[in-house]
């Protein structure tokens, strides 16, 4: 009764993670917020991610920046918690400048959303064909539009943070239409969301204790 118990509840645990997790995108380890992150690290330049942040969190990510360099050269373990430390500090910074609940970084592999990818790969090659029959035909145009600006802004120079902030927010609104988000409908911060976005986590914190409970009264009869 009691493994049943436990079982059950791990499913639902696990069925509850996967809302967001299918829709992942920026806050996956493969996402392309962590990887300008490692590139910020690698080449001890912070332009590579502040293009991602909003100007109020500026300050936040410079100095959890400064700490990283200085503690990641002590050690190997040291450099994998620091640089995991500042990938958590830079997305937890841009979910939250887009409205929308941190709930932890997914690992590598995590399942993303087909128009996500099609999307992705539409920037890479330059053109839209990994999109087609994803978008209906009558938001071709607009997509379109958003497209050539994504395009327009792509080749920025690292370093004008402002350019880069400009070619984010393009490269976000496209994603957004591709996805069949309508202008204006994309969710907020609200506290709604702040429960939804933290359910998985008290989910699992709970099925943690239940589980040492369980094991306790186990063993104590035993």
């Amino acid at each position: 009764m009691r493994i049943r118990f436990v079982v059950c509840f791990v499913g639902i645990s696990l069925f509850v993670s996967s809302w967001d997790v299918l829709f992942a995108h920026c806050d996956t380890m493969d996402g392309p917020v962590v990887t300008d992150a490692q590139k910020a690290l690698d080449r001890n330049n912070i332009n590579y991610v502040l293009k991602w942040i909003q100007p109020l969190n500026e300050t936040e990510v410079k100095n959890a920046f400064e700490l990283v360099m200085k503690v990641r050269v002590l050690s190997p373990d040291a450099k994998q918690l620091a640089d995991h430390y500042f990938f958590e500090t830079v997305v937890r910074l841009h979910r939250g400048g887009e409205g929308v609940p941190y709930t932890g970084i997914k690992p590598s592999g995590t399942a993303v959303d087909e128009k996500i990818l099609a999307a992705d790969k539409s920037i890479e090659s330059g053109n839209l064909s990994p999109l087609a029959g994803l978008v209906p035909r009558e938001k071709h145009h607009e997509l379109k539009e958003r497209f050539d600006k994504v395009m327009s802004l792509k080749n920025f120079d690292v370093n004008n943070v402002q350019v880069g902030r400009e070619y984010i927010e393009a490269y976000v609104q496209f994603f957004h239409f591709a996805e069949g988000e309508e202008e204006g409908h994309h969710p907020g911060h609200t506290e709604e969301n702040d429960h939804l976005g933290h359910l998985p986590w008290i989910l699992s914190g709970t099925l943690l204790l239940s589980s040492t409970v369980l094991a306790f009264l186990y063993f104590r009869k035993k």
